[in-house]
């Protein structure tokens, strides 16, 4: 008896392929692409986040231009000044040479100061941003998992950080500040000691929000079966801490990152208007425009200028942080 000859399969169409693909029902997507297609329906989350991109390539190559002799924030052109110490012309000074004008009584061009003061501002914020953001998760996650006396401890150092009036401390407290960084760590004086003050101050006493939201959210994750299972394989409480708990985290630290970057930027130019910020004359968005209030009427430009600016990227910030926050939401409401 003759073995019947073996039918070899025949290959498959690419039409068949995507047939067979579409019977057998959607691909499953993971977590993260459903956060994201969710972000990527919000037209103004994603305008917001268009705009902050921009702001932060602007902010690099604020510098670079700087060097490459193209932005010129300190040089006087006192040609241009007229007799009020106004920019001389019926368009506050805007040439081609300056396109957005010259600072009144002193002849610098406008669009060189702020796009530097640009750089600066969001130089402090993102530095103060990340000081707040990792203190407030590392002390969260520890209060959350570890609970008793040490939730206990870290919970009266928040109330008693939130004692402090901050805007207080800074203003009696910046010259000591400043002179302990020049004096006993050796930072060059001038804007960098400056700036590093205020970047300290405002991280170091930004971080409560951010534990406080941790905190609750290890309290819940602590329970479940992940963390049980690493504890009977012996992991050590770092690991669970930063390995097991932490990923688990991204979400709402990613938010918070995002909703600090305007509260420190707009905190950054209201320290600059009481003369606590970096001071003149290195520019920052909010000496500006501290500079720029007694010429309100006068040079319009010089004043609208950082003003829109500082508004702009704190609206923005503050869109992306509640889209982020709706599209990484899986039980939001949409």
């Amino acid at each position: 008896m003759t073995a019947s000859p073996v039918n070899e399969r025949e290959p498959e169409s690419a039409q068949q392929a995507a047939d067979r693909r579409a019977a057998s029902g959607p691909a499953s997507k993971s977590p993260t692409q459903l956060a994201m297609a969710r972000f990527r329906k919000d037209k103004k989350s994603m305008a917001a986040l268009v705009i902050v991109i921009l702001y932060l390539l602007a902010a690099i190559a604020g510098p670079i231009l700087k060097l490459a002799g193209v932005l010129d924030p300190f040089s006087s052109d006192q040609d241009a000044i007229g007799p009020d110490a106004l920019p001389s012309g019926k368009w506050w000074g805007i040439t081609w040479d300056h396109p957005l004008g010259i600072e009144p009584g002193i002849g610098r061009d406008v669009l060189s100061r702020i796009w530097l003061g640009l750089t600066y501002s969001l130089t402090v914020a993102l530095a103060a941003s990340v000081i707040a953001v990792l203190l407030g998760v590392v002390l969260g996650i520890i209060a959350g998992y570890a609970g008793g006396w040490v939730d206990a401890i870290i919970g009266r150092l928040i109330d008693l950080v939130l004692a402090f009036p901050q805007t207080l401390l800074l203003l009696a407290a910046s010259s000591v500040g400043i002179a302990l960084l020049t004096d006993t760590f050796h930072v060059p004086a001038g804007p960098l000691a400056q700036g590093l003050f205020v970047i300290l101050v405002l991280g170091l006493f930004g971080w409560t929000g951010t534990a406080r939201l941790i905190r609750g959210q290890v309290l819940s994750l602590r329970e479940r079966e992940f963390v049980d299972a690493a504890r009977l394989y012996g992991a050590s409480r770092r690991r669970i801490w930063f390995k097991e708990l932490l990923p688990n985290l991204w979400a709402p630290v990613l938010v918070t990152f995002t909703l600090y970057m305007p509260a420190f930027i707009s905190a950054e130019a209201a320290l600059s208007y009481l003369g606590v910020s970096v001071r003149p004359p290195t520019p920052t968005l909010g000496n500006i425009l501290k500079d720029s209030i007694q010429y309100a009427t006068g040079d319009f430009m010089y004043f609208f200028m950082p003003a829109f600016l500082i508004a702009l990227i704190v609206v923005s910030f503050n869109l992306l942080g509640d889209g982020l926050r709706d599209a990484l939401d899986p039980k939001g409401d949409r």
